[in-house]
């Protein structure tokens, strides 16, 4: 069963064994307003946590999106790319934008439960 992780940045990290799906929240896609651009990393690209996994671009402003975790990016969702629109039809399910293969599973326990995330979002 896979196992879905926050950060304060509002990503997610869905992981399924070693492999984690990653995406921004439903409350991120709602502040950024209609996405209009995604740039999504090469397959093969070494990824560090908090640093540039891809870039998303709205109405309102460009965002970093940024690695929950490390790991190399097995594959990237290049259905954005047409139709970027997704990410805020469905941000945790077909609007995720890369998948990777995690290097450090030790990272994920700094990340929120659902639970703790969902309490985040009503502090702000």
């Amino acid at each position: 069963m896979a196992e879905t992780r926050y950060t304060k940045d509002h990503e997610y990290i869905r992981v399924e064994g070693d492999t984690g799906t990653v995406g921004i929240t439903d409350y991120a896609q709602g502040q950024l307003g209609d996405v209009v651009f995604v740039e999504l990393p090469s397959v093969g690209k070494a990824l560090s946590k908090g640093g540039e996994a891809a870039v998303v671009e709205s109405v309102k402003a460009a965002s970093e999106v940024y690695a929950p975790v490390s790991g190399e990016v097995v594959a990237v969702n290049s259905e954005l790319e047409a139709a970027p629109g997704t990410v805020n039809e469905d941000p945790a399910g077909k609007g995720w934008f890369v998948k990777i293969k995690l290097t450090n599973t030790g990272e994920l326990d700094g990340l929120l439960s659902e639970a703790e995330y969902q309490d985040y979002v009503k502090t702000l």
